[in-house]
């Protein structure tokens, strides 16, 4: 009997060696380095999770600036290069940008895949909306929406006496809020109301949660985990999209022009039901903030954090205010014109963006091909592999920018106070040099917006708010969401603030 088991271990133990052995992909002449990592399907997915900066980082010394790695049952070819990046993203032949990125909304929000022929539609006949209605003119009737919120929101809390806060929950409550009512403009029915204020805040209170418990579990359901497995999480989503339904949104007030667009067109597709619509409209919602909430809070602690910062964007708000004879007095108007000419304010939402910025720009191989990169040499790239681009490695990197880890407010200000554009590693100009956005046809439709709600709120923080940090350490970054944008901070930050008077306000 101890002769069969033993005998049974050691057959059990081949068999494992034959099946890791077998899983495991062979590097073909032509191909990048491989590495396929010890689990089965899992590959270096746990190493990479943990830290992909150094990650990556690591395998670059013992690789190069190509090489391959099985993570999560697929396999990636990473770029490091930044000279390359143009040679993978001018690929639209062979490698696609949309299977990866609809794969992953799919699978968190559910919603239609508007690739099945039966709805008689197609992705590329939606996306161009997002230009339309978030890029050139369009972006002034947003903009002036923007400031009305954000200065309706800031006002209304009427706290005139020093308050303690985190840091990331203040800025998150003020741009979500705004946000979501320059998009999807306002339930006139709640304002209606006897108790309107206090009906306002519990909708939008019940909103920001379901976005949280949906935004926190966003990279766990992208990674595979089925979200009827979350079932707090499928819950979150459901009650998203059910305050989403196009009978409630079409008696909303000041709707977007993005919005109505969205509505007319999925209106117009027969087999597309009320519910499948209503998620549309929760990706919308993640896509406007999961990004732009971190991102305004890591500008807004920068800008607190170093003197010389907010004593520059103080100078520039109030040269602006004088300029255009505003008042803080009354409501503040900044147009479009007004925030691209705030330079100082745009090289701190840069280096902010720079240092807490984590995304992954993934193309998919749609046939065997061969890749040339900047150096001249080729690789074969085979059929449904994934081409990674990570611009983190670019951003933190010491030949391009001078002590990469600091923040410098003036970093993207060139010598006449104006964008800084040139940028270069080994003495050549790229410019690639800052890719919070993605790059290509991944990059971000909404980026100008965003910039625009982030130069908005910071203005008008400095407008009508004093406050100080109580705590001046950076908080670390929270690496498991890396690869899906900006990174938020591990922990919230201590500050304290206060509204502003206004002559006449009682004491």
């Amino acid at each position: 009997m101890a002769d069969l088991t033993v005998s049974l271990f050691f057959t059990l133990i081949v068999i494992v060696i034959c099946f890791l052995f077998l899983t495991k992909r062979k590097r073909l002449d032509g191909e990048p380095p491989i590495e396929n990592g010890w689990l089965p399907f899992i590959g270096v997915a746990l190493q990479f999770q943990r830290n992909p900066l150094e990650f990556l980082t690591s395998r670059k010394r013992r690789y190069g600036d190509v090489f391959t790695c099985r993570i999560a049952g697929k396999y990636f070819t990473f770029i490091l290069d930044p000279f390359s990046y143009n040679n993978v993203i001018r690929q639209g032949k062979n490698l696609n940008f949309q299977k990866f990125a609809i794969a992953a909304s799919l699978k968190v929000f559910g919603h239609a895949d508007f690739a099945d022929p039966k709805y008689n539609i197609s992705y590329e006949e939606i996306h161009p909306i997002f230009r339309q209605t978030l890029q050139g003119a369009a972006l002034q009737p947003l903009t002036l929406s923007m400031m009305k919120n954000l200065q309706f929101v800031m006002q209304k809390s009427k706290v005139y006496d020093w308050t303690t806060e985190g840091l990331y929950s203040f800025a998150f409550k003020i741009m979500f809020e705004a946000g979501y009512l320059t998009l999807f403009g306002r339930n006139e029915y709640l304002f209606a109301e006897d108790n309107a204020e206090e009906a306002q805040e519990a909708w939008m209170t019940r909103i920001m949660d379901d976005f949280k418990v949906l935004d926190n579990a966003f990279p766990h359901i992208v990674a595979g985990i089925p979200i009827f497995l979350l079932w707090k999480v499928k819950a979150a989503r459901e009650d998203l999209a059910g305050k989403f339904l196009h009978k409630y949104l079409k008696k909303n007030t000041n709707l977007s022009e993005l919005i109505e667009k969205r509505i007319n067109i999925f209106d117009r597709i027969k087999n597309l039901d009320e519910v499948n619509k209503a998620r549309t409209h929760v990706a919308m919602l993640w896509a406007s903030q999961a990004n732009t909430l971190p991102a305004t809070f890591w500008s807004l602690f920068y800008m607190l954090r170093s003197p010389e910062a907010l004593r520059e964007a103080r100078k520039e708000v109030e040269q602006l205010l004088q300029d255009t004879n505003q008042s803080t007095e009354t409501q503040v108007c900044f147009t479009k014109d007004h925030l691209d000419n705030m330079t100082v304010l745009g090289s701190i939402i840069d280096e902010a963006l720079r240092l807490s910025s984590a995304s992954i720009m993934i193309r998919v191989a749609n046939e065997n091909f061969i890749l040339t990169l900047d150096s001249r040499e080729e690789i074969k790239i085979r059929k449904g592999d994934c081409i990674a681009l990570y611009p983190q490695m670019i951003h933190l990197d010491p030949e391009i920018y001078e002590n990469p880890k600091e923040f410098k407010y003036n970093r993207f200000l060139d010598e006449n106070g104006q964008r800084k554009t040139c940028f270069l590693k080994n003495g050549r100009k790229f410019k690639s040099f800052l890719l919070p956005f993605g790059a290509g046809t991944s990059e971000c439709p909404g980026r100008f917006f965003a910039v625009n709600e982030i130069k908005q709120f910071l203005a008008l923080i400095l407008c009508h708010y004093d406050l100080e940090l109580q705590n001046m350490d950076i908080p670390p970054l929270d690496n498991s969401r890396a690869g899906f944008g900006i990174l938020q901070p591990k922990h919230d930050v201590q500050f304290r603030y206060k509204l502003k008077r206004k002559n006449g306000e009682k004491l």
